[in-house]
């Protein structure tokens, strides 16, 4: 990375963090994030849609035209075609730029950005774009007691809010070396997941760990059709391969489902501020076990996913899901208390022929018995499993625990398993492990060459796994490096044969001194 590029980050980072030092202990982290990204979002889709427009009227040579600066009754007449286009309207007076002005004097500032927020959700309604944008703002409770117990007071928080996003040196935003908003969102997520523990990496995977699912799932490929991700949180993951490949050259766009409905809000804004149009995004909110949403955009190419960990589901409680054409291929669904194995085979059973599947699992689903082991010899028998890599522990936040990542593919060239150890590949940073980007080529390069290296990875037959009672974990197949002090037992046996000769010869002086003094 440039210093221009560090700088300008930096320079966000600052500017983020400040906001957050401004209120902190006012609003609990999580629920203040919702705020800052939610605002920082107005300011991004005001600024698309000023440029967009203002790009439009400069190419039709008027060089002055600013769409910020025109009446509403004049901006109206091309209402129609920016929701063609961009998938949303917002009015030149409800501009961020333009609330920010008159923000301190409005004593009803926060009844001016609800109604602002409504009508930029309703002027999707009936549109193509109606999806992405329905409920958007819900979040953003401009209303709440935790902003401050009186409408003043309320009030004045978002004015400081409004100003410290108005600081943030965004720039613009096509022109910006690095992606700035989307940086500034990832920024504020890790900010949060590293101070809310457990509650924050339920649905934060750091960015390292979003690289390396990622660039393991594109391994030879330039361009894909779709990349899908069946438990998306806030969509760091999907936007990995956008950042990786380039957005254009996921040709089909980007496919996820989350459970939450505050993550899954996130994740649609999260979208727009990597610029993904939203005719190239659909994410869904439902349960992606029991009631799937994309039944009809799979295959998909590039699977990646952290889905959560050992979570109960409805499993043999529900008749139907036996023959769901995802679970039934196994005989067997994955226990009611640890789903872990059914986002596997939903995954699976979704990816396209020509696909990867990369996704981070618990290590118990690799070794335990029951259910988990009849899906494992499923996975073996059927040669589904191109590879399984031991990850370092505390790469996560709010756990401690060393996970693994399962790679699928349905096209493999060999009958065999490649089992890598990468639990040394990384760096220690406070309490935490963190993986370089030497640690991911590392990673990745010992996955594309598929050959043995001892103590680090071994190409393992399907035979063998079966043997083993198919027990898939990394320490079963990889011998681990004896890093203890090596001994040469001639080499001691000789000492302690001098030992043993001193001894006697001490022993031999002391009897001579002792009778010398026993005489005297």
């Amino acid at each position: 990375m440039s210093n221009n590029n560090s700088r300008e980050r930096e320079e966000i980072h600052k500017a983020i963090w400040s906001i957050a030092d401004d209120l902190r202990g006012s609003v609990d982290g999580w629920d203040f994030k919702q705020y800052i990204l939610g605002i920082m979002f107005y300011r991004y889709i005001s600024e698309n849609i000023t440029k967009y427009i203002n790009d439009g009227e400069r190419k039709a040579g008027d060089s002055d035209f600013d769409y910020s600066k025109i009446s509403d009754k004049m901006a109206e007449s091309e209402r129609e075609n920016l929701v063609k286009e961009k998938g949303f309207f917002i009015l030149p007076s409800e501009l961020f730029c333009n609330v920010c002005k008159e923000a301190k004097d409005d004593e009803n500032l926060n009844e001016t950005l609800e109604k602002i927020f409504n009508n930029i959700e309703n002027s999707a309604k009936g549109a193509e774009s109606e999806d992405d944008f329905s409920g958007l703002f819900a979040d953003i409770d401009v209303n709440s007691n935790k902003l401050g117990a009186t409408v003043a007071k309320r009030n004045e928080k978002i004015v400081k809010i409004l100003d410290g996003i108005a600081n943030i040196p965004l720039g613009n935003y096509k022109e910006n070396s690095i992606d700035a908003f989307g940086d500034a969102y990832e920024f504020l997520m890790s900010m949060y997941a590293s101070n809310a523990g457990k509650s924050g990496g339920e649905f934060y995977t750091p960015q390292e760990v979003s690289e390396l699912l990622t660039k393991l799932a594109i391994v030879g490929k330039t361009s894909v059709n779709k990349v899908y991700d069946p438990a998306c949180g806030s969509g760091s993951l999907l936007l990995k391969s956008a950042k990786i490949l380039g957005k254009d050259n996921v040709r089909n766009g980007f496919y996820g489902q989350e459970i939450n409905i505050t993550t899954y809000n996130l994740c649609r804004i999260n979208m727009f501020l990597h610029d993904i149009g939203y005719d190239k995004f659909d994410i869904a909110c439902e349960d992606t076990l029991t009631s799937p949403e994309h039944w009809d955009d799979e295959p998909f190419e590039v699977i990646v996913s952290n889905p959560p960990y050992s979570i109960k589901w409805a499993g043999d409680d529900n008749a139907l899901l036996i023959n769901d054409p995802r679970y039934s291929p196994a005989g067997v669904l994955a226990p009611k208390s640890k789903a872990d194995f059914a986002f596997i085979m939903h995954s699976l059973s979704w990816l396209a022929s020509n696909g990867t599947a990369s996704i981070v699992c618990f290590p118990g689903i690799l070794y335990r018995g029951g259910a988990e082991q009849k899906i494992r010899k499923y996975l073996i028998d059927n040669n589904f499993v191109d590879s399984i890599i031991q990850l370092p522990g505390n790469l996560f936040f709010g756990t401690s625990i060393a996970t693994c990542i399962m790679v699928l593919k349905k096209n493999k060239k060999d009958n065999s398993t490649l089992f890598i150890d990468a639990s040394k590949e990384c760096v220690k940073v406070t309490n935490n492990n963190k993986l370089t980007d030497e640690n991911i080529e590392n990673i990745v390069n010992i996955f594309t060459k598929r050959e043995d290296k001892e103590y680090i990875s071994k190409l393992v037959s399907n035979k063998e796994i079966e043997e083993n009672d198919y027990n898939l974990s990394v320490s079963t197949y990889v011998e681990q490096e004896d890093t203890r002090e090596k001994i040469d037992i001639k080499v001691l046996n000789k000492q302690i044969e001098e030992i043993v000769e001193k001894e006697d010869v001490l022993r031999t002086e002391i009897d001579k001194i002792i009778k010398e003094i026993e005489v005297d």
